[in-house]
């Protein structure tokens, strides 16, 4: 029988543009993540992914790990040779995700640069609403990551899936089933929005969480506002941060949720370079314990 406290696994992102990633899945499958997110950012550089697909599952070997999800983040919505590369790779992810033993692929809606938000509605219904099709052909889902990139509603480059919303104008143009988000604290705390409730209302629609959050610096607020010179919100690593992880693990249960949080490390201004995985292996623990033990107690 499995084991009901698992019903939620914690493990951590893995870089996969530059190739190495199964190499990098073997190299820390023994510090105890229960599963792993291999990403790219913009292009996968032409690699075989049925065959990394295959080498991950291979690194990991018979060890109580899984792979949910695949990241795919860049620009799809533009049409420069990089973008269009990252098109081209959400299609390649969506083909194979199922070699990694995946059933979502995750990143960025993209966004028509420096338009107010509501100018890339047309062309996210033109992109994503065939990427949509394409992968629930194949029993896939996608997720999108509610991270700003420093964009707002007036302009960015890269997201409009930052903000609830957004989140509801994109899943009026594409109402499928299998188009929701890849939700964190972190980018809700950035811009001084409440995250718990989110859960609440939105856990229908989260596929996939990712473990990073935030420190909100209200003193700094208080003295120099949020567009001073001072940094009034730092990115921290589960653990060292303001949110109750214990309070986002419940919330998720009571709303009959089950999946993967996968640390999003590299964000941290204290545990970073060579104190990254330090950082990380606290934030696996702390999340791990505020999930609760792996003790299941049989009933009485």
């Amino acid at each position: 029988m499995s084991n009901p406290a698992k019903s939620i696994r914690i493990g951590t992102m893995v870089s996969a543009s530059k190739g190495g990633a199964d190499k990098r899945i073997g190299q820390i499958a023994d510090m105890g993540f229960e599963s792993f997110e291999p990403f790219f950012w913009q292009t996968t550089n032409g690699q075989d992914l049925a065959e990394l697909g295959k080498r991950s599952l291979d690194a990991i070997g018979d060890r109580d790990i899984t792979i949910s999800t695949l990241g795919m983040f860049g620009n799809p919505l533009e049409e420069t040779d990089i973008d269009l590369q990252t098109l081209q790779g959400w299609k390649d992810c969506i083909d194979n995700a199922h070699h990694f033993g995946a059933n979502c692929v995750a990143g960025f809606t993209g966004r028509i640069r420096g338009a107010p938000l509501t100018d890339s509605l047309p062309r996210y219904k033109q992109i994503w609403s065939e990427l949509a099709k394409r992968a629930a052909d194949k029993g896939i889902k996608i997720a999108f990551e509610n991270c700003a990139m420093d964009g707002n509603w007036t302009t960015g480059d890269w997201n409009i899936a930052h903000n609830p919303d957004a989140w509801e104008l994109i899943f009026n143009e594409t109402p499928d089933d299998n188009i929701g988000l890849e939700w964190e604290p972190c980018h809700q705390m950035v811009y001084l929005i409440e995250p718990l409730p989110q859960i609440r209302k939105w856990a229908k629609k989260i596929f996939h969480v990712h473990g990073k959050d935030a420190t909100i610096r209200w003193d700094v607020i208080k003295e120099h506002g949020i567009f001073g010179k001072e940094k009034f919100v730092l990115m921290r690593t589960p653990g060292f941060g303001d949110s109750n992880w214990t309070d986002i693990i419940s919330e998720l249960r009571l709303a009959g949720w089950s999946g993967s949080i996968d640390i999003e490390g590299w964000h941290d201004p204290v545990y970073r370079d060579v104190l990254e995985m330090t950082g990380q292996v606290y934030a696996l623990n702390h999340l791990k314990h505020a999930r609760g033990g792996d003790f299941v107690a049989d009933p009485v």
